[in-house]
């Protein structure tokens, strides 16, 4: 059965698409087979991994959510072997409104889900940067969640409310939602405030912050401009090695929950 993990911070500009797009292109380039899902209106890691947001093809997981169409029928192949993508589209902001009738509507994810989770190792959540019905849903259906952190102290600011919500998902949704770890992304060895904000969160979540760091890199940067994750850009690129090491992280950190579903 597969982990699903969602990739959540209503901070926007922290690093959650490039790190749903790399992460999932890197545990599909160490042969474990994963589905990225697109949980955010505006789009970004379907057009990063070469699919247009604009597309009039009525097969995104807007189309999921409302009800109109099967999870297994929205399912397309990235290029990238073993791993798909469910892309997403503009309408998805309406979604949060048409489901609000629905019975169980922070359900409708995790159910939809259920039919196709055993095809994959791993299925990666990008959720948007808020906390509405779509980012609930996402994490109702999740295992656990990466929080990407940018090591300045606004975005930590943020953290206290994120993390408020995922006890009420918890508490209310999904008692067995964890926190999978903390990621350090846009991360410069060289800035004293990097360092000290990187302490410090290490100091209140002592067993929670990634020992892989993202950090500041240009071809991250340019990648998504090429349709492409930074794995199929630039192999060599300090981008692509901070993700294969963290999709490798995450490997050895899951092997016994992987057992244990078995």
């Amino acid at each position: 059965m597969g982990k699903i993990i969602a990739i959540a911070n209503q901070k926007g500009g922290v690093g959650k698409t490039t790190t749903s797009i790399n992460l999932a292109s890197s545990l599909a380039v160490l042969e474990y087979r994963t589905l990225i899902i697109d949980a955010d209106p505006q789009a970004n890691t379907t057009s990063g991994l070469n699919f247009n947001p604009d597309s009039k093809e009525q097969d995104t997981l807007y189309e999921v959510l409302i009800g109109e169409r099967t999870v297994e029928s929205v399912i397309k192949p990235t290029g990238v072997d073993n791993l798909d993508i469910i892309t997403s589209h503009i309408n998805l902001v309406g979604a949060e409104i048409e489901m609000l009738e629905v019975p169980g509507r922070e359900n409708v994810l995790r159910d939809a889900l259920s039919a196709v989770r055993d095809r994959y190792d791993y299925v990666i959540l990008d959720c948007a940067p808020s906390l509405g019905l779509i980012t609930i849903n996402a994490l109702t259906a999740s295992d656990s969640v990466i929080i990407p952190v940018q090591p300045e102290y606004f975005p930590l600011e943020g953290l206290g409310k994120l993390l408020n919500t995922i006890n009420i998902v918890r508490t209310r949704l999904n008692p067995s939602l964890t926190i999978e770890g903390f990621l350090f992304t846009m991360y410069d060895s060289r800035l004293r405030l990097h360092n000290q904000v990187v302490e410090e969160v290490k100091t209140y979540y002592p067993d929670m912050v990634f020992k892989t760091m993202i950090t500041k890199n240009v071809r991250l940067s340019e990648a998504p401009s090429y349709g492409k994750p930074a794995i199929l850009y630039d192999a060599r690129s300090a981008g692509a090695d901070n993700y294969l090491n963290l999709a490798r992280e995450i490997i050895k950190k899951n092997e016994t929950w992987q057992r244990d579903q078995h």
